[in-house]
């Protein structure tokens, strides 16, 4: 059968080729082999054992040598060549292979001697586009694109690469606010196609097998990447583009937010209201009426409208002294009507028309020019705009309309025409705060919220979140598949709207829902149209209340999220995980769309749909083989398809057997944050023979803290037969951590009744209540072993 498998795939290879392209000669290049063919030039590079680049040049053009996502730098010594039988094999050190064949001219890439994906026709011009054209086999599922809502597996559509938002969209949007030139296949391989400029990816729609790039022009360059495993491929992908910086710690709590807050009075009556209801809270959100009193016309003012806002530094710094950090949203945007227009034209700060005068047109807002972020100087006029906020007290920056919203084609920036680089303008937008960032406040790390980017915007520490989401169950349906999807392609933060942004339903259940889901993504933002108010002070009773414990569950969680921050900004592996990256025996259906790992340890099922009062059973469709815990209740429960209660307090969600999950008692802000009143939680598995989990604390503040040693990490181990079990913690230290000592209670969970619990070898008197055991001592610094005698 291997040997059929293999024969189908070299006949398909073969079968799609383009006939006319004549191989020349192979030549050894500066950072691996060129290949000259009839109609081009090919280079071939590696950035590791596992990420091989080809590139393109037609003859007769020029090729951009710049990557806007790519910050790796290929490796001249890691391809190797060989000839035989008229084809030349590539190989990395780690068995990545380009194979290319001489006559008739084919190129495809193996891994392990096992085929990952050919080019079929390869490189095409057409009179609109240049293409480029890949074989599938017939059961690939294929993600990515960036965010859309279409289901996991988006192969049969063909979809723009353009960054526009969707305003009000529900359960099917095939254009949204951030695309990517990137597909991730189900067999655990990616390619990246290295280019800005505007396009198409058809994921098959012709359904005849084919995988097809569009370009209206650009780099011909795409990166094949691929792992053993999907956190291997993750790392694989990050190293070539970036990682995520660690947020600030205080960007995992409560945020109020709406639009919007239209005076420094309101916005000081809902601080006061969460801090008077102990509703915690860490960040207030101030939309565009903090520069103007109207929606229209004022977009660009970028400074506080003192008519509403007398006392900005003092209503920011009395924010601050009670925990909570003031992001002011920004815009692209300046009006003609704006106070900053006639500066920013003077100094030829925007984008022009042929004649080189600011180009200007009508949105929604106004008559407007748009800032050309491209250009030096318009970079450091914006961004002493934010050092100006920044000296206020604000921290962190909110970037709205960054697709660009509007932007026409005949628009010229200082590298090019708008369809040229519209797909990164968001990204350049996130470059230039972080790089003011690191210029100005080297030590701080930046909170940067945003609608748009691209490949590798990661590495900016963007925060973005999925649009103008309906306030509709549809609309909440969605979010789970958005959030791993972009978490495939590099980018962990994506996050919604909690409880929905665009019309004024008013549905308590769905907005408890919401929240409740948005204990599990990576940022937990209630935000919507002001019609409907999004902050938890102004529900009814009842609502108040189980928003109130959602809330206070998402503080409870901040050692565990924080650590899964960690585990994103080293490895790359994200927050929000589909079950297959952490059971490769589960098999992607559409019923899992609404379902997945968060982190390691917990596997999540929101409710998606309008239940009521009743309380009834639930399956989790999918549960990974072993033993799980009910979160909520303690109950264990075992089997793959499991059922569940479901009350209106909680939605499911499981604990694997075999994890550790640190966790805070309850705090009005993470600046009440401490590390030696957390409790480790450990949840036995009584059928594994081992387990692991990692706690990671620093100061929640410091860039880089990780990089300059000021952290400290504790190493969590379980090992075990059927009658001991053995758990040990391991605390490392960085060299400037000025704080060294690890406290911690543990708290085990077991249906198994112990015989006995030592730790360090001296016996302890515990106590099992409800499936519970909570060690009678409190654990400090040096390694502690713990042993249980069942």
């Amino acid at each position: 059968m291997k040997n059929l498998i293999l024969f189908l795939f070299v006949a398909t290879i073969g079968w799609g080729q383009n006939a006319t392209r004549q191989f020349d000669q192979v030549k050894k290049s500066t950072n691996g082999y060129q290949v000259s063919v009839s109609d081009g030039v090919y280079y071939f590079s590696a950035f590791s054992g596992k990420i091989v680049e080809t590139t393109f040049i037609p003859t007769g053009q020029k090729h951009p040598v710049n990557s806007h996502a790519v910050t790796a730098n290929p490796k001249s010594d890691l391809l190797t060549m060989n000839q035989s039988n008229g084809m030349i094999i590539l190989t990395t050190n780690e068995g990545l292979e380009v194979k290319i064949t001489k006559k008739p001219f084919q190129i495809s890439y193996w891994y392990q001697k096992k085929p990952v994906i050919s080019e079929n026709w390869g490189y095409e011009k057409t009179e609109e586009v240049e293409k480029i054209h890949f074989n599938l086999t017939q059961d690939e599922m294929l993600y990515g694109a960036g965010a859309r809502a279409l289901g996991m597996n988006r192969r049969g559509y063909r979809l723009q690469l353009y960054n526009r938002a969707h305003y009000g969209y529900e359960e099917h949007s095939e254009l949204m606010n951030y695309t990517m030139p990137m597909v991730v296949s189900n067999k655990c391989y990616a390619i990246h196609f290295d280019n800005a400029q505007i396009g198409y990816l058809d994921l098959d729609s012709k359904k005849n097998n084919i995988l097809t790039y569009e370009t209206i022009g650009g780099r011909k360059t795409y990166q094949v990447i691929v792992g053993d495993d999907w956190k291997s491929l993750l790392s694989e992908y990050t190293n070539l583009t970036g990682h995520q910086p660690m947020p600030p710690r205080w960007a995992f709590g409560n945020f109020a937010s709406r639009f919007g807050y239209h005076s420094e009075a309101e916005a000081r009556n809902v601080v006061n209201q969460f801090r008077k209801d102990s509703i915690p809270l860490d960040a207030i959100i101030f939309d565009l009426y903090w520069f103007g009193k109207e929606i229209q016309g004022t977009l660009g003012n970028l400074s506080f409208y003192t008519d509403s806002f007398p006392h900005p530094k003092e209503m920011i710094t009395d924010f601050k002294n009670l925990g909570v950090k003031t992001v002011l949203i920004t815009e692209p945007f300046i009006l003609t009507t704006s106070k900053k227009w006639q500066e920013a034209s003077d100094k030829k700060l925007l984008g022009t028309n042929e004649q080189g005068a600011p180009f200007t047109y009508d949105f929604y807002f106004g008559n407007t020019g748009l800032i050309d972020v491209f250009k030096p100087e318009a970079r450091t006029w914006f961004w002493d705009i934010y050092k100006e906020l920044h000296n206020y007290g604000a921290r962190g920056f909110w970037g709205d309309l960054g697709e660009p919203e509007v932007h026409p084609a005949k628009l010229k920036h200082v590298v090019g025409y708008a369809d040229e680089v519209h797909n990164i303008y968001g990204h350049e937008w996130a470059k230039l705060i972080y790089e003011g960032y690191q210029k100005d406040y080297p030590n701080e790390r930046p909170f940067i919220l945003m609608r748009s980017g691209s490949t590798g915007t990661q590495r900016f520490g963007i925060i973005p979140w999925s649009g103008d989401v309906n306030r509709s169950w549809g609309g909440l349906r969605p979010q789970m598949e958005i959030s791993m999807q972009m978490g495939l392609q590099g980018i962990a933060y994506m996050h919604s709207d909690l409880g929905g942004f665009a019309g004024a339903n008013d549905d308590p259940e769905l907005y408890v829902r919401w929240l409740q889901y948005g204990v599990f993504q990576p940022i937990f933002r209630p935000h919507a149209q002001q019609e409907v108010a999004s902050e938890a002070i102004f529900k009814d009773a009842e609502t108040k209340q189980l928003a109130k414990e959602a809330i206070e569950l998402r503080y409870q969680m901040l050692p565990y999220n924080y650590t899964l921050a960690f585990e994103n900004h080293i490895h790359g592996t994200p927050l929000m995980r589909p079950i297959f990256m952490e059971d490769s025996s589960a098999h992607w259906s559409d019923s899992l769309a609404t379902e997945y790992m968060w982190g390691s340890a917990f596997l999540v099922k929101p409710i998606t749909k309008k239940i009521g009062e009743n309380t009834l059973p639930i399956e989790v469709v999918h549960a990974p083989a072993g033993t799980w815990y009910s979160f909520h209740s303690g109950k264990v429960l075992k089997g793959q398809k499991l059922l569940m209660d479901v009350h209106l307090s909680r939605i499911p969600v499981l604990v694997k057997g075999g994890s550790f999950v640190p966790m805070s008692p309850i705090i009005q802000s993470t600046e009440a944050y401490a590390d030696s009143l957390v409790t480790i939680h450990y949840y036995d598995g009584p059928e594994l023979t081992e387990s692991k989990g990692m706690w990671y604390e620093d100061d929640g503040l410091t860039n880089e803290a990780y990089e300059k040693g000021m952290f400290k990490l504790l190493q969590m181990n379980m090992s075990q037969n059927a009658k001991k079990t053995k758990l040990t913690f391991q605390p490392t230290y960085g060299s400037n951590m000025s704080q060294h000592a690890f406290t911690y209670d543990v708290m085990i969970h077991s249906s198994r009744i112990p015989k006995s619990i030592s730790i360090n070898e001296k016996k302890m008197k515990v106590e099992v209540i409800d499936q519970k055991i909570k060690l009678p001592m409190a654990l400090k610094d040096e390694v502690q072993n713990i042993q249980i005698n069942w």
